[in-house]
């Protein structure tokens, strides 16, 4: 009981192996897959789309061995803003590096929030047909909702995780059944005649895909925000992680074979609600509807799990004297980040308003690339060489390989994402320095003042 119950200012530990891997699941489905497939076929021109799926899966799985890795080594509030602090130095460049996963969280985070809320209305708007405006008024509304049924203690919060994530699994198993009895390879496999004719271009098709698929695994490392309140971490954590990658790349391959096999994938490429027009084409507008009702209960599960994982990241950032202290404040009663909840929930309904679907997707990925994952994997390497092998609990097979293709892969869907979104990507880092570097000269801090060993000694 020691471990699970808590007082003062600390999280309690009440999340066991089953509620970390729904948490995980629930955050990479959502409804990213439902609105992706017809960005992907779009973008491979036919069913070899499948490639897309198989690259994405593999990348989170290279990328998972360092998450693993690292979550079960340091099991705290905050994953990726303890990672960069510690494998950069806490009293020097990590304190540069950790802020700048906070800072670039504050944009990054609202960005996916919005792109779960945008995609909800828009397949809401099946149902009951929206404007432009009324589809933006209904995901900020969504954020809100979910902000207050979050705005409890996490033991309640696990329960709830396993109930949502039956309806995730079950929506996901009935499309793959759907598919599967009205299954017809002449469709499945109607590759046009220049779909393995392989070039640049064709290379160019596959990453610009591949970001797309990337996107729909994202939150395999959500168990890592939510470290310091995981059970047995040094176990759960990369268990989690891993099960949850394999798991959801399996239904995602066989959901995109399932709708390609029984929906001409022309069609399927110009749906903007593809799951519900694949219903509708195979059972007709009733069984469409509850297919829609579905979705959407996907998408806000998925919305639950993540907006609950990033608000630890402030937190942990502020609890460190890294960020502004009023994040580190935890609800007196119920032991949860109210104020970093709030804020990352009004600026995620925001986002939801200003922004297109589409750009936000690959804002997200240019965002988040080069400190959080490409800098997360060469730290690891940082910690290889510099802590002892016990500090390590949990250790990738083939050590260095996955890391060292973890960041080719990443390095290449940063440049696929395009000029417009690299320079943006390259402006967040470049704001959030000066704003490490204003903040630190106010606060007397590295690198204004001397070294942390020589301000020791002194």
């Amino acid at each position: 009981m020691a471990d699970t119950i808590t007082s003062g200012n600390q999280l309690e530990r009440g999340l066991g192996l089953a509620e970390a891997t729904a948490l995980n699941m629930m955050d990479m489905v959502g409804i990213g897959p439902f609105i992706v497939i017809p960005l992907v076929i779009q973008e491979m021109g036919g069913p070899q789309c499948m490639l897309a799926w198989i690259a994405g899966a593999a990348m989170a799985l290279l990328d998972g061995c360092v998450w693993a890795e690292l979550g079960a080594a340091m099991p705290e509030a905050g994953g990726s803003y303890v990672f960069l602090r510690e494998e950069y130095g806490p009293r020097e460049w990590g304190r540069l590096m950790s802020f700048l996963l906070v800072w670039q969280t504050l944009i990054q985070a609202p960005l996916v929030m919005a792109s779960g809320a945008i995609g909800f209305a828009q397949y809401f708007s099946y149902l009951i047909p929206l404007s432009k405006w009324q589809q933006k008024s209904l995901s900020a509304a969504l954020i809100v909702a979910l902000i207050a049924l979050l705005y409890r203690r996490i033991s309640g919060i696990g329960k709830l995780s396993l109930f949502l994530w039956a309806g995730v699994v079950g929506t996901l198993l009935w499309i793959i059944f759907a598919g599967a009895t009205h299954f017809h390879a002449s469709l499945a496999f109607d590759f046009p005649k220049d779909a393995w004719h392989i070039s640049p271009a064709w290379f160019a098709a596959l990453g610009a895909a591949t970001g797309k698929t990337i996107y729909t695994y994202w939150g395999y490392y959500n168990v890592c925000h939510l470290g310091g309140e995981i059970r047995e971490p040094e176990k759960n954590i990369p268990r989690g992680i891993f099960l949850s990658i394999i798991g959801i790349a399996v239904l995602y391959l066989a959901m995109q074979l399932s709708i390609t096999g029984a929906l001409p994938w022309r069609e399927a490429a110009g749906s903007p609600f593809v799951v519900s027009t694949f219903f509708e084409h195979l059972y007709g507008a009733h069984a469409a509807r509850i297919a829609t009702i579905m979705v959407l209960w996907v998408a806000f599960a998925s919305l639950f799990a993540l907006i609950l994982g990033y608000s630890r990241i402030p937190y942990a950032a502020a609890l460190d004297g890294n960020f502004f202290r009023v994040f580190s404040r935890l609800h007196p009663k119920k032991h949860f980040p109210y104020v970093s909840l709030l804020a990352l929930g009004a600026a995620g309904a925001i986002f939801s308003v200003l922004f297109r679907l589409v750009d936000v997707i690959s804002a997200i990925l240019a965002t988040r690339l080069l400190v959080q994952f490409i800098g997360q994997a060469v730290g690891l390497m940082r910690l290889h060489s510099h802590w002892p092998s016990s500090r390590l609990p949990f250790k990738m097979k083939f050590y260095p390989w996955p890391v060292v293709l973890t960041i080719c892969g990443w390095g290449a869907l940063f440049v696929a994402a395009g000029p417009r979104f690299m320079l943006g990507g390259v402006v967040v880092i470049g704001t959030g320095v000066a704003a490490f570097l204003a903040r630190a000269a106010y606060e007397k801090q590295w690198p204004f003042v001397e070294s942390a060993r020589q301000g020791q000694a002194s």
